[in-house]
């Protein structure tokens, strides 16, 4: 039995005492870390190592690490910290763990070089001044030996725990057998095909229907793969709560089998669902928390790891037995668990924690990614930027006095762009050079100001300075992936007030990295087609595997009817109204049950549904509402029970278009009165245009393909069980053209008066 650590985690873990402390303060880029560390280095003397290799071993653990540097001539080794603002104001139990790396260097430089003793410096470098403050101290190699010897114990105890577990759950995922007496028709492909993919070491697209078992179908062969490729973790990615939940459920299904094998699942959810003290700031001198945090946190890790399925309520149930703030205690869990399950951003986004921990530790994860199709935009949000003029003239008027001047210079720039601008939208190949090097310039003041008062900003600056700071980082990343685009607004005032945007339109540059870092990522979803769309925008590797896994459902099952006598056109809608309406009290009466209507809006839907009330108030109906709240959507899916009747209006492409389960008599069918394009305005006419410059096919790429793939994903709700029986009326003319026909699912048979479309064979 053997275990290796790197010496930064080491220390992490064994020598963190004291408060959590959130408290921003601006610290230095990785880019301003790494120049930092070559400007000390091009200081020291000829003979000055940079960069030293060096590795021990306490019993059966090996330490290994980097020092920063050594001067033989000195016999110092240097452990650099690059920072900005006022030194004195770091905390004590920083500049503890600083010297407990130190320490643990200067054994290991020792041991290697077989010294007595060597002096240890800590070098601060400011990398606004590029001066340096350097703390030496010297040790006997004795003594650092002890330090050392003393720091692997308490880890080793640890250590040995976690062989014991991993090598428990590898056999036993080695043993375990599928929870249900069989597979589902499809499932079976779709797990071969995942452990296929894992075993390669590839890339797997798999568009798979819904009702198959995706999460299980996917999960449990990646669980098989755990052993024999040697993975340390596999990441469960989701695009919103419905699919989280899926994914603990279908965990807890594993766990509860008779040979599952003793997994660590953890769900990790957003701070401000896990903050237990909204009220109160991230540091010890406010919650209570935080207080002590890293004292009390080996016993609440220690009890949260004799747990399998860590999910928020249990999380939160030994946090809080514990003293300690939920939400951090589930961020050093994701150190110690085998499935993490969370939302895309943990993994994708460009400070994404699960990312960054998998980088540093250099573990060997499998990533599944699930309603895959969601990526595309949900890639665009994370790697964009805005900035709202509004926004920033509230801010400025109660921003501290030595901020004025540099927020002046923010608001000459930005409106010298307006009077450069006609009309009230204009999008831009490059992003304004001035304009940057103003939040730029006025980043940095702020950055000083933060350090020079800890106590902060108001929130509502400070909610801005992230904003400009986002701005700037995605600026410098700026290219022919983005648009630079200005809206203005109140166009009747005398001066206009305006949005910047940095709009990411291919994120493929971002995520292909995120990709090819796994031993092995799963996209799958039941609409990716057509393959080469999610290709181009996803960016996924030349070598990845696509499959289309066939349905278990029958055309017989799903009446699907295209009802081409009516335009949801935005010009037609008036005189859509009463047609739909009337559409839908047939079906209602011709077979009662629960169904969904979608609309491409709240105004459309609010206006059929008014309507529908008017004309035939013995149908029940409940409607989505703007902004709707967990609580409020668990109502509306509630009022689907299994002996009602009625109809739900929904938004297509909104929280009840996807990732919900309403089998058998809780939905019997769908009426999709829209065609799910994107509104026309010009953002969407800027995207357009560069999808046509780009993949040459704009319209299909900004309009057409992500339409319909929610109009199928809609559908997708009603047929959920072999058993189930259902129909979907697809309202709208432009449903019979064969281009969209084409981008149905093979196995309906689409119904159009006049004629019937007969699925393809499988």
């Amino acid at each position: 039995m053997s275990y290796s650590i790197a010496v930064r985690a080491l220390c992490e873990f064994t020598a963190k005492t004291g408060d959590l402390d959130l408290r921003f303060t601006p610290s230095p880029t990785a880019l301003e870390g790494i120049v930092g560390h070559r400007t000390v280095a091009s200081r020291r003397s000829e003979g000055y190592q940079s960069e030293v290799a060096l590795e021990g071993r306490f019993q059966t653990l090996t330490v290994k690490g980097r020092a920063d540097g050594y001067d033989p001539g000195q016999n110092c080794l240097e452990e650099v910290k690059t920072y900005r603002g006022d030194l004195s104001k770091q905390p004590a139990n920083h500049r503890q763990l600083h010297w407990a790396q130190a320490k643990i260097y200067g054994w290991l430089m020792c041991r290697q070089l077989d010294l007595p003793r060597i002096n240890l410096a800590l070098v601060y470098f400011d990398i606004v001044s590029e001066k340096e403050t350097c703390l030496v101290e010297p040790h006997e190699a004795a003594q650092l030996q002890q330090f050392f010897e003393r720091q692997c114990a308490r880890f080793l105890q640890w250590a040995q725990q976690e062989v014991v577990h991993r090598d428990g759950r590898n056999l036993a995922a080695q043993r375990l057998a599928f929870p249900h007496a069989d597979f589902r028709p499809g499932q079976r492909h779709l797990a071969e095909s995942v452990f296929k993919a894992v075993s390669t070491g590839r890339c797997l697209m798999a568009q798979a229907p819904t009702g198959i078992g995706k999460t299980l179908g996917t999960l449990f062969p990646m669980l098989k793969a755990l052993a024999p490729q040697q993975l340390d973790k596999v990441f469960f990615l989701t695009a919103k709560t419905p699919g989280r939940k899926l994914a603990l459920d279908a965990a807890q299904v594993l766990l509860a089998s008779a040979d599952a094998p003793p997994l660590r699942v953890l769900e990790m959810i957003a701070r401000d669902k896990a903050c237990e003290h909204p009220d109160k700031a991230c540091h010890g001198e406010s919650c209570p928390l935080a207080r002590g945090f890293y004292d009390r946190l080996p016993a609440a890790r220690q009890a949260a790891s004799q747990l399998s399925l860590l999910d928020q309520g249990a999380l939160r149930e030994v946090a809080l037995a514990h003293d300690v703030c939920p939400y951090y205690l589930s961020q050093e869990m994701a150190r110690w668990a085998d499935v993490v399950v969370a939302d895309y951003n943990y993994y994708f986004d460009f400070s994404a924690l699960l990312f960054g921990l998998a980088q540093a530790n250099h573990w060997t994860v499998a990533v599944l990614v699930d309603e895959a199709h969601n990526l595309v935009e949900r890639g665009r949000q994370m790697y964009s930027a805005s900035l709202d003029q509004a926004t920033f003239n509230a801010v400025r008027k109660t921003a501290p006095e030595v901020l004025k001047k540099p927020m002046q210079r923010i608001s000459r720039e930005w409106n010298a762009l307006h009077d450069a601008q006609i009309g009230a939208y204009q999008a831009y190949d490059k992003a304004p050079e001035k304009l940057l090097q103003a939040l730029s310039s006025c980043s940095a003041s702020i950055g000083d100001y933060l350090n020079d008062h800890p106590q902060g900003l108001d929130s509502a600056l400070q909610g801005f300075y992230f904003d400009m700071l986002q701005f700037c980082r995605v600026a410098e990343l700026f290219d022919e992936q983005f648009l630079f685009d200005i809206s203005k607004r109140d166009l009747e005032r005398k001066r206009n007030l305006s949005q910047l945007c940095l709009r990411n339109v291919v994120p493929a540059g971002f995520i292909r990295p995120r990709l090819t870092a796994a031993r092995s990522t799963v996209l799958f979803s039941a609409t990716l087609s057509p393959r080469h769309y999610y290709a181009d925008l996803l960016g996924t590797p030349a070598d990845t595997v696509c499959i289309d896994v066939e349905s278990p459902f029958h055309a017989d099952q799903l009446q699907v009817h295209i009802v081409n006598q009516i335009s949801t056109r935005f010009v037609h809608r008036q005189s859509s109204l009463e047609p739909i309406v009337d559409l839908i009290a047939r079906q209602f009466c011709k077979r009662p049950g629960n169904y969904l209507a979608f609309f491409s809006s709240f105004d459309y839907l609010q206006q059929v549904a008014q309507l529908l009330a008017e004309k035939h108030p013995h149908i029940s109906l409940w409607s989505q509402s703007r902004g709707m709240g967990e609580a409020q959507r668990q109502q509306f899916l509630d009022q689907f029970h299994a002996d009602g009747q009625g109809v739900g209006f929904a938004v297509l492409g909104g929280a009840f278009g996807e990732g919900i389960d309403l089998p058998g008599a809780r939905l019997i069918g769908a009426f999709i009165a829209t065609l799910g394009l994107a509104q026309l305005n010009p953002v969407n006419e800027q995207l357009k245009r560069r999808m046509a410059a780009i993949f040459g096919a704009g319209y299909d790429y900004t309009y057409l393909f992500p339409g319909v793939q929610k109009v199928v994903q809609a559908a997708g709700r009603v047929i959920r069980t072999q058993q189930d029986q259902g129909v979907v009326m697809l309202i709208d003319d432009r449903f019979g053209e064969s281009k969209v026909k084409q981008l149905l699912p093979r196995w309906w048979a689409v119904q159009i008066p006049g004629m019937t479309h007969t699925p393809e064979k499988q």
